[in-house]
């Protein structure tokens, strides 16, 4: 019983999120209209802000990939033999990540899901480290990890006081598969999957944060981008396009000691952690 429980509730997951997703195709055919209104209607929001809902950057802000990508892969290769400077690695095949995306965004390559290129980038990265003929297998399991990042400790009970009142979404250039792991794995219940597979381009640019707000049946202004507070240009991208902007601390979102506190873009709200941000949104 408690298995089937568990079947249906992914389904149903999986099937909202890729429905609501697929969905934003269709905005500014007049079709998603009695959808939009119910989506403005369904949640409190912030009086204070003017915000309905909370799209989230992924990758740093919500999840710690430097504490997660050098553990697990150790734990994959280690037992195989393998002995690397682990650290390093997982700095190599995160640095792979930013420049990844530039030629889609540039339009020097069709869209393609981060998937796909995070499975190139770790084909570039493992012969750096003198690791060849992994079977595929353990490959693939390597590179599933970014579907099992782990959460900062905040963000699970975070999630839970913001979901209350906010419609909430991933606005992250990780593909919708990618994000309804990364959810599972860390109890976080997501309205939408939204960001860089529906707009079919990659973070920051405007239709990412347009298409996004749309698919809320919202105006940009009635969203807030949700970024870690170093996260500079995901601020600038928002603004750009009409959305609020809020930071989170995450001092150590680089590894320890070297991620930042005080955003350096002008944001609406600027927080400690998630369970911080509820409370001066809803203040």
């Amino acid at each position: 019983m408690g298995e089937d429980m568990d079947n249906f509730g992914r389904r149903d997951f999986l099937h909202s999120a890729t429905s609501l997703a697929a969905s934003t195709f269709l905005v500014g055919t007049g079709l998603l209209l009695t959808r939009s209104a119910r989506a403005q209607v369904s949640v409190q929001g912030s009086r204070k802000y003017g915000v309905k809902a909370l799209l989230f950057d992924m990758f740093g802000t919500v999840l710690d990939m430097w504490t997660t990508l050098p553990r697990e892969a150790e734990k994959i290769l280690k037992p195989r033999g393998i002995n690397l400077d682990w650290q390093a690695f997982g700095r190599a095949w995160l640095g792979e990540y930013g420049p990844s995306i530039v030629p889609v965004r540039e339009g020097t390559i069709p869209f393609v899901p981060l998937d796909t290129l995070f499975r190139q980038n770790l084909e570039r990265v493992l012969p750096r480290f003198g690791v060849k003929d992994l079977p595929k297998d353990v490959f693939e399991q390597l590179h599933l990890v970014w579907h099992r990042l782990d959460a900062w400790p905040d963000v699970t009970s975070g999630m839970a006081a913001l979901g209350k009142n906010f419609l909430l979404a991933p606005c992250s250039n990780g593909n919708i598969a990618m994000m309804a792991d990364i959810a599972r794995h860390n109890n976080i219940r997501f309205d939408a999957i939204l960001g860089a597979e529906i707009a079919r381009t990659y973070k920051p640019a405007p239709k990412v944060y347009t298409m996004s707000c749309e698919a809320f049946g919202l105006k940009t202004g009635e969203c807030m981008m949700i970024g870690a507070a170093g996260h500079t240009s995901d601020f600038e991208g928002a603004a750009k396009a009409g959305m609020k902007t809020g930071a989170v601390a995450r001092p150590n979102e680089g590894g320890p000691g070297k991620g930042t506190s005080v955003p350096r873009f002008k944001v609406a709200v600027a927080a400690d952690d998630l369970s911080d941000l509820a409370a001066r949104l809803m203040a």
